[in-house]
């Protein structure tokens, strides 16, 4: 007679979220004599999820479509609960899977507690130390840790951080971050870009032709003055560079009040594409083909370095300094004249550059699923011996490891 199966329940829904925890899934079911693996969408962004989705080829088996118009937070939490017990009731999981710091995230691991149900926390141990930046998410990872059973710390500095709060360090595995898991899918340097205006901007920079910079910004605590000023020095940047062959591609995200300020400040400005989200493979594909980045994302923190891409991010703070240290990230802020001269300096240096760009990565090797995988048969008593442990690199080929 055979083993029993282990039922794993993974849960996600925002687009970063299923991005980090589609390579999870993939490799979960590449031991189908071990895991039964039930994928739940909350669909907390019903199309930027969507998208992703698709590029992985995943269809979940329950999909809980909680989104609404201009939701709050509210509505998210009492939807999400709601729903996501009544699964947990039907499928009575041994252990859910949660990543990141997403309000599902939260919910998934409440919910789970609530039934007695183990969690498993991928991403876990990323602190700023201030309660509403990034908002909801530090508290939401917080929380999420302190409901965990399993902890898959993306570094050493993540380990440290949860063995600060009094987690049994049994109970941590650094796995290195999914995300580069993901990358190792989805990245091609032959690319070929459907949209029009994407293949345009791809063949000037395949060319030689000009230097493309990369901008995203969507963040709650940015939203109002602190993401105009962001736009500013974005519309200086450009106008100071217009005759150097730079070009800067934005996608803009669809919340209406993201819209409303980077349409008002960069709608006109020569050499400012605004474009509409991207699905995840043609983003992470124009990423590669980028000169420098500018964002208020956690994940593209982790992604730009693993292609060797300069990032200035525009936060006060991060949850991910490895690559502060390492000098692959510099934090500058929501300061007009600080984004403004950050960018500039690094357009106009050749040796600020390469200082940036051939900084080590140290976020991944593209097998952190796989190590995922093997935490998790330790622990259902699948494997005898305790897997080992992510400890830097700067490369992201190879594949996860398999079932054995």
């Amino acid at each position: 007679m055979g083993t029993r199966l282990i039922t794993v329940a993974v849960v996600f829904g925002t687009r970063p979220d299923t991005i980090k925890l589609a390579p999870v899934i993939k490799a979960l079911q590449q031991c189908p004599d071990q895991f039964n693996v039930i994928s739940i969408a909350t669909a907390q962004h019903r199309q930027m999820l969507d998208q992703v989705l698709n590029v992985f080829d995943i269809v979940p088996d329950f999909d809980l479509d909680i989104m609404l118009a201009r939701q709050s937070l509210e509505q998210i939490t009492a939807r999400g609960v709601e729903r996501l017990g009544k699964v947990f009731v039907k499928v009575k999981p041994d252990v859910v899977l949660v990543q990141g710091d997403t309000t599902t995230t939260f919910l998934g691991s409440l919910v789970a507690f609530y039934q007695h149900i183990p969690v498993g926390h991928v991403e876990a141990g990323l602190r700023t130390e201030d309660r509403y930046n990034p908002f909801p998410e530090e508290i939401n990872r917080r929380l999420t840790s302190t409901l965990a059973d399993y902890h898959f710390a993306p570094t050493l500095t993540a380990k440290r951080a949860l063995s600060a709060e009094n987690i049994p360090v049994k109970r941590i595995y650094v796995t290195g971050n999914t995300v580069i898991d993901a990358l190792r899918y989805t990245v091609d340097n032959d690319y070929v870009f459907k949209d029009r205006e994407l293949a345009r901007i791809a063949a000037c920079v395949r060319r030689g032709r000009y230097r493309l910079i990369l901008i995203t910004t969507h963040r709650r605590e940015n939203w109002g003055e602190p993401m105009r000023a962001a736009c500013r020095a974005i519309r200086r940047l450009a106008e100071s560079t217009e005759g150097d062959k730079v070009i800067f591609a934005f996608p803009v995200h669809l919340n209406p009040v993201v819209r409303d300020v980077v349409y008002g400040e960069l709608k006109k400005v020569a050499g400012v594409h605004l474009i509409a989200p991207l699905q995840y493979h043609d983003f992470v594909n124009l990423m590669n083909l980028s000169y420098l980045v500018l964002t208020d994302s956690g994940g593209i923190q982790e992604e730009a370095p693993s292609l060797g891409k300069p990032v200035l991010v525009m936060r006060r703070v991060t949850e991910r300094p490895e690559a502060v240290l390492a000098g692959t990230v510099k934090l500058v802020g929501l300061d007009e004249e600080m984004i403004f001269r950050s960018a500039f300096r690094l357009l106009s240096s050749r040796t600020e550059y390469l200082r940036m760009a051939s900084a080590v990565n140290p976020y991944g090797d593209g097998k952190a699923s796989g190590r995922i995988v093997e935490a998790l048969r330790y622990e259902f008593g699948l494997r005898l011996r305790r897997p080992g442990e992510f400890h830097g690199s700067d490369a992201f080929t190879g594949r996860g490891v398999g079932c054995r």
